[in-house]
């Protein structure tokens, strides 16, 4: 087929870490790929940026694991590519009380996917890490050799710089209006608001915190993908304590389930500072959003100050930022056919609830395999699919919520 500049094989809407990973995978695979952003690439307004995410395998849905660790090693291969590190190992370690019922189901979780797991009850954990996280009488831990850390703005740029090196056109403050079936030969056409048009034989739409204001537009459907604003923290590793607490030593990446679900990953990207954070936040509309004032402090400095021996200054965080996270019902991800008109020319990706950019490298395998098969190879997406909100408002029935 002869090209003009306008025509493209698969056109991926949105630039964050899911566009970004899809658009490498189609443009490796030899398909002229258009990747378009609303605002500036690597902005700070959406999902994807930052200094740090986790990555472990330590899920109470067993259907995550398996993408977790094939998400390993597609990271690994990308930056093999790019011929520096996005990914920096680390432990993992879940805390929760011995009766929780998530923390369970990790375990139970992990025992089906075969990831080796080590119990510890509180003075068996003191030892471990020498005193620098302790945790109640009646608490449990899990450790596992799968965690760590992602840089994330530096793996958007990653897979961008791999998807123009296969040969990709990327275009940035290109904000996408609309996406119109091409009824006399198929495909559809992407239209911008500065008013530009692209055709394309298949289109993937991730565009993070405002899947549900384009979803409704392009196709009128209703999806329950509600945006969060939420706050990251960064708190001071008292004078003297700064290694013990060092990424590349043994301190893990962890989660607490307790009464909040609070989570961390080792000091790396501020020295002498540790990430701690809540795992939520208020919703907001992500064209008007309140910036700020931040999830409630008190539950992390109680936190804080109970699990790390006061080594760790709890008076309040030195450092924070503001991200957003985009929440199903069930938190489980939407990656599925837009179907209706545009049958399995649109693919959606979103609803990722915070806890998707671990698996970025494996969801931008998978909307890859969509766009291009109309299947994904090895993956069950049942979990995943729009019409489960149609059957239950509430999406996948979680026995352990």
């Amino acid at each position: 087929m002869e090209y003009s500049g306008d025509e493209y094989d698969v056109i991926v809407v949105g630039a964050g870490i899911m566009g970004s990973s899809t658009a490498y995978q189609t443009a490796k695979r030899g398909q002229k790929t258009l990747l378009l952003e609303q605002f500036d690439f690597l902005h700070h307004r959406g999902s994807s940026h930052g200094e740090s995410r986790t990555i472990r395998a330590t899920y109470p849905e067993d259907y995550y694991t398996p993408l977790v660790l094939e998400s390993y090693k597609l990271w690994q291969q990308a930056e093999s590519e790019i011929g520096y590190n996005v990914y920096f190992k680390a432990h993992q370690l879940d805390m929760a009380p011995a009766n929780n019922k998530v923390l369970h189901a990790v375990v139970e979780s992990c025992r089906k996917n075969s990831v080796p797991i080590r119990f510890m009850n509180r003075d068996q954990l003191d030892r471990e890490f020498s005193g620098r996280i302790r945790i109640p009488e009646d608490w449990v831990a899990v450790a596992t050799e799968h965690g760590g850390v992602i840089k994330p703005t530096k793996a958007v740029s990653m897979f961008q710089t791999l998807a123009l090196q296969n040969g990709a056109v990327l275009r940035d403050n290109m904000g996408v209006k609309g996406v119109e079936r091409d009824g006399v030969r198929g495909g559809v056409w992407v239209c911008t608001e500065n008013g530009e048009r692209f055709w394309g034989k298949k289109c993937v739409v991730t565009v993070g915190a405002w899947t549900t204001k384009l979803v409704k537009t392009v196709a009128g459907i209703e999806l329950p993908i509600q945006p969060l604003e939420t706050t990251v923290c960064y708190w001071r590793i008292k004078e003297g304590h700064e290694g013990g607490f060092a990424i590349g030593g043994d301190f893990p990446t962890f989660a607490s389930y307790g009464d909040t679900y609070i989570y961390g990953t080792p000091s790396l990207e501020y020295p002498g500072l540790i990430k701690v954070a809540v795992h939520g936040g208020y919703p907001c509309d992500p064209d008007k959003r309140p910036w700020g004032p931040g999830n409630p402090l008190a539950p992390l400095k109680e936190w804080i100050e109970g699990r790390f021996s006061g080594v760790v200054d709890s008076g309040g965080p030195v450092a924070t930022q503001l991200c957003m996270y985009s929440m199903t019902p069930d938190e489980d991800f939407v990656i599925d056919f837009l179907g209706g008109e545009f049958g399995k020319d649109v693919v959606v990706g979103g609803g990722f609830s915070g806890h998707g950019f671990k698996l970025s490298p494996v969801v931008g395998r998978i909307l890859a395999d969509l766009a291009l098969s109309g299947d994904a190879q090895g993956v069950e997406l049942k979990h995943f699919r729009i019409a489960r909100f149609q059957e239950n408002p509430k999406g996948n029935v979680k026995d352990f919520l």
